[in-house]
Parts: structure tokens; sequence; C-alpha cells
């Protein structure tokens, strides 16, 4: 980082902003630091911006009695320097902002340790140091503000829909999912959850017959067993029938190619992140989203998985993609059919927070004397920034085979998933 810094201050509008105490040399490694001191005078001399060559002649110049190996050390520097991308002024700028508040915080801390061993007994170095630096804590920003010229504000939203859903009474409540959205599913143990995003990618009219580039990254059941629903979701036929005849297996075969499944337990979200940047896909799913989450360094589980889930919408946005997070629901929505965000398992509000869309999926409570589980699912939209209505609940039915369409007795339209 501190060798885009040095490429950053070559450009002389973007060094004036930040020379002197604003960007001290303690901020850089020795040998970074040497060439910083050259590239101070160049700007200061020449009144313009430098470019890496230009600064590396000053310094090989400078220094004649340089060995041969110095020689290459720092001729790979500035080889480094070169590779590197000028950062946006923004991100240079807040770089820089937190690297030099790390150097006051050393000058603090150490001040700190001689009020701790008695060997500094008055407060007024202290508050001389921040009087020195208060005005150079933050660089002075310029900000490329986003658009909000109406005619720009209404392409822009109408392109928040470039991914629609398959089911119909879903997709009459939700506009449609884009880059940036984190969309939440929760349900409780065997009520549908992975067969609901294997309906949603691979069903018929779904993301990837869409177009939509989809990675599935599974790490509670193995990826064949998820596969499978995958490929019953896309034919409509169980793997029997699909077995007795390959030919069913065309509907899939048409669409395997946008999508990609793989078992990923023991990872967490910082792979996930290199994943989505490697490949850049534009629907991805987390089966399930709180097993990426590192409990490490929290106090409380709640807190962990809350920082996950931040986690999880900051790739969405980074890497233009939109983030299906399949969550448990806890005990407290065991039965029923209306839920809330509030019976998300380990996370009541934290990650709910977080998420544009909140799908809960319940089934029918068991009736007594009934041996046959009843396939008929609920989905409650418990949060929807995707459009501007309240929450409210759906009735989706479960088919055998997952691609069959019936009408409900109430008269709504069911999609099996």
């Amino acid at each position: 980082m501190e060798l885009a810094l040095i490429r950053s201050l070559m450009d002389k509008e973007f060094y004036e902003n930040h020379r002197g105490a604003r960007c001290p040399d303690r901020l850089f490694s020795k040998d970074v630091r040497k060439i910083k001191n050259v590239l101070d005078e160049a700007v200061d001399k020449y009144n313009r911006t430098v470019t890496v060559d230009e600064v590396q002649a000053l310094f090989l110049s400078g220094n004649p009695s340089m060995t041969t190996a110095q020689k290459k050390t720092y001729t790979d520097i500035f080889t480094k320097i070169k590779r590197e991308d000028t950062l946006g002024t923004d991100v240079a700028q807040e770089v820089l902002s937190k690297l030099f508040q790390q150097v006051v915080g050393e000058d603090i801390a150490n001040l700190g340790f001689d009020y701790v061993n008695g060997t500094q007994n008055s407060l007024e170095p202290l508050r001389e140091l921040l009087e020195q630096y208060n005005d150079d804590f933050m660089p002075d920003m310029k900000i490329d503000w986003d658009d909000i010229d109406a005619d720009s504000l209404i392409k822009q939203n109408a392109l928040e829909a470039k991914w629609s859903f398959n089911l119909p009474t879903l997709s009459r409540k939700v506009k449609g999912i884009n880059a940036g959205h984190l969309i939440e599913v929760g349900a409780r143990p065997n009520t549908g959850k992975t067969s609901f995003h294997a309906s949603m990618l691979a069903g018929p009219g779904g993301f990837a017959q869409q177009g939509a580039n989809c990675i599935v990254l599974c790490n509670e059941e193995a990826s064949h067993r998820v596969g499978a629903r995958y490929l019953t979701a896309a034919t409509g036929r169980s793997l029997h029938e699909i077995n007795e005849d390959k030919s069913k297996a065309d509907a899939y075969n048409k669409i395997k190619s946008k999508i990609r499944i793989k078992d990923v337990t023991g990872r967490d979200m910082a792979w996930v992140e290199s994943v989505c940047k490697s490949y850049k896909p534009d629907v991805v799913v987390l089966d399930m989203g709180d097993k990426f989450a590192k409990m490490s360094g929290y106090s409380r589980s709640d807190e962990a998985l809350k920082a996950n889930a931040i986690y999880a919408r900051q790739i969405a946005k980074a890497y233009d993609c939109a983030i299906f997070y399949m969550s448990q629901l806890s005990a407290e929505a065991e039965g029923k059919i209306a839920l809330n965000q509030a019976m998300m398992e380990g996370s009541r509000t934290g990650k709910a927070a977080e998420a544009d869309l909140m799908l809960l999926i319940a089934k029918n409570p068991p009736i007594e004397g009934q041996d046959e589980e009843d396939n008929q699912r609920h989905i409650n939209i418990v949060k929807n920034k995707l459009r501007d209505n309240k929450g409210s609940r759906m009735i989706i039915a479960k088919s055998k085979t997952q691609a069959d369409c019936r009408t409900h007795k109430q008269g709504r339209t069911n999609h099996g998933f």
C-alpha cells in the first residue's frame, strides 16, 4: 500500500494537499522513505507532477556510492511502483488518513507508557501533541459526488431489477435483484431452503436461464446433493426419471454452464470475497451464510453474525453481485406460518439490518394422524427495500418434482421449489 501512495504522491495536486506534516516520513518503511525524500525535492523543485522514471533517475544520480546490491534493491522497488495503479483520490486520502492516525496513535501510546511508568507526570505533552495534529487528522477531501440528476436516478433505479424471480407471486411483490443486493432467506431445518435457491437459479425462467452467472457455495450439504436439487429443479423430473431417460436432462444441460457449485466447508467470508473477485459472478448463494462467520474476536455470537452479514453486503457491493444469504430460524419459528425477522437464529436484529430483501419460509404444522408431509410452503416477505410496500405473506406449494405448477384452492398461484 505504501508504494501505491508513493505513486499517488507523484501527482502534484494530490501532493500539495498532503505535503509536510500531513504525510510524515514515518508512514513509510526505511527504503521507501528515502525515495519519498527525493520525491519531495523533485516536486518542490520542478513544481509539477513527476513520473516514476524521473524520480528513479534523480534518486540514482543522487546516490552514486551505492553498491550493486543496493542499486538492485532500489531498482526493484521502483519497478514495483511502476506496476502500481494510481489510487483514486478519495481512496488514497482515506488510506493516508488511516496511516497518519496510526502514527499519531503511536505517539500517544508512547506518552501513555511514560505516564504508566511514572517518567511523565504532566498532561501538557499530550495536550500539545493533540493540538499539534488537530488540523491534520483528516486530509482535505475532494469527492466525486454521485449523480443525482432526475434522468440518471430514474435510469439507475430501473436497472435494479436486472434479475427477476421466476415465482409470479414473488415477482409481483419484488421488482427483482441486481448487483449489490443482499437477500437473506431463513427457514427451519428441512423446510426447503436449498430447494428454494435451486428453483430460483436453475428452475424454468430462473436466473441462470436469464443469463446470470451463478455461484453456489455450500457448507452444509455435500455439493453432489445440492447439485441434484439443481438438476431436478431445472428439469422438473426426479433423479430416477432422468436416469431412465437421459434426454430428460436437456433443460439442465442448457443452463449448467451458468452455475458453479462447490462444497466449501471450513471457509470464511474472506475466502468468499476472493472467489467473487476471481470469478465475477452475478448471483452468489451462501448456504449456510452463518457458517462463514469467524467467531473469534467477538464476545457474543450475535455480534459475529452481524459482522458476517455486513461483510457479505460489502462483498455484494464491491464485486457487483447479488448475494443470497441462507440462514436457520430459531425454534420459535417451529410450527408457525407467520414469521418475523426476530426469529432469525443467533441474531434477532443484526443480520436483518443489512438485508435489502428478507424472505422467511414456513411450512404447515403437522396434522395428527397424517403420515405424509404437507408439501405446502409459505414465504413471508418481512423486509423489502426493493419495492415501496410493506412485508406480506404468500402461499407457495412445494411439489414432489420441484418444478410442478398448480393452482391453490384459494386462487393463488403456487410454484414448487
